[in-house]
């Protein structure tokens, strides 16, 4: 689909040309039979040089992309109107492209959401001092929750305040096929935060979705294109799960922040140990195992809610393939599971691509 909006742009472009060359007298232009003054002539090539660079940018999934087929399109127009009896069929691609611009636009407009309140969150961040960990640190902690830190890697590194961390994966909703996603995320621990931006297609189609959590408070926008609502959702049971998510990622991919004096921690065996996260009016508990070697090998909790049912469901997030990213040793593959009565099903798969720790600066893409 990408290609194919981007080929309409392009001809469009091509096509203004004429006016250029009728203008100039370069080549017998036989489509175009009212003159055209050089001035204007230039104006012609001067929207087709538009057209061109907006379809080069939007392939390359610019932001500034729509800025210049705005502009084109009202150029167009108006020569458009001034040959309007040989050119008058390409009201319909300005027509077009006005759609098209108005749906990236709004996707940027989404996105820039995002932007803004990680931007917030990093000037907050920015400021606070972080010192390094120790075994000092992890003493009061369970034994497979020690061994998990140390295998990390994490010790005698800063303490986290925030991480930036970008995924691919799939997802699915019950009953339905998988679908691709890219992700980027910014999770803030000195006042729990969790920003999750998700960029994916069904059917050709863009989907963008927004996933804030922050103030104890949570929601999930999903948009069609950035612009149609697909699915909303907050609300106590919203605030729980998300409780739920931001935890579940400072366990797996932030091992560092285990040392968060709102985590309550009570030791199983040697390979296991629960955990209660309180955040505000929040608390949540999970179940973390271990393998011998120290590895984070499953996550599980009871307390997150299936939005799409708002029902609470047992939850759990295997995950495996350790690799050392972002100067840590970290699973880089994990499953999200709802197990439901009639059966598990695992909606998502999460590949990590890449992991920052205490960043300072806003990256996107």
């Amino acid at each position: 689909m990408k290609y194919v909006l981007s080929l309409i742009i392009l001809i469009h472009g091509l096509i203004h040309l004429m006016g250029f060359m009728k203008a100039f007298g370069l080549g017998n232009i036989t489509q175009l039979t009212k003159e055209i003054a050089k001035p204007i002539g230039i104006l012609w090539l001067t929207t087709s040089i538009l057209l061109i660079a907006g379809a080069v940018l939007f392939l390359m999934q610019k932001d500034y992309w729509p800025l210049l087929v705005f502009t084109s399109i009202i150029i167009s127009q108006v020569l458009i109107i001034l040959v309007w009896t040989e050119a008058k069929f390409g009201t319909m691609l300005n027509g077009l492209l006005l759609v098209i611009a108005i749906f990236g636009w709004s996707g940027q407009m989404f996105e820039l959401k995002f932007e803004k309140d990680v931007k917030t969150q990093l000037d907050k961040s920015a400021k606070i001092k972080t010192d390094l960990l120790t075994e000092v640190d992890i003493e009061s902690l369970p034994a497979p929750v020690k061994r998990y830190i140390r295998y990390s890697g994490s010790l005698n590194q800063p303490k986290v305040k925030n991480v930036r961390i970008v995924f691919d994966g799939k997802m699915r909703g019950k009953g339905n096929d998988w679908f691709d996603f890219t992700s980027m995320q910014y999770n803030f621990f000195i006042d729990p935060s969790r920003h999750f931006f998700m960029k994916a297609r069904m059917f050709g189609v863009s989907i963008l979705g927004y996933h804030e959590y922050q103030n104890e408070k949570a929601s999930m926008n999903i948009k069609l294109l950035g612009l149609i609502p697909v699915s909303r959702a907050s609300g106590q049971e919203m605030d729980k799960s998300e409780t739920v998510t931001f935890f579940n990622d400072m366990c797996i991919l932030i091992p560092a922040a285990l040392i968060d004096k709102r985590i309550g921690w009570e030791p199983i065996d040697a390979n296991s140990a629960k955990a209660t996260f309180t955040n505000g009016a929040n608390a949540i508990t999970a179940i973390l195992y271990f393998n011998q070697e120290g590895q984070l090998i499953n996550f599980i909790s009871d307390d997150r809610y299936d939005v799409n049912e708002m029902k609470q469901y047992r939850f759990s997030t295997p995950m495996g393939n350790y690799k050392f990213i972002g100067g840590r040793n970290l699973a880089t593959y994990g499953e999200a599971i709802w197990h439901y009565p009639d059966g598990d099903f695992a909606y998502g798969k999460f590949y990590l691509k890449d992991i920052q720790h205490n960043v300072n600066l806003y990256q996107g893409e």
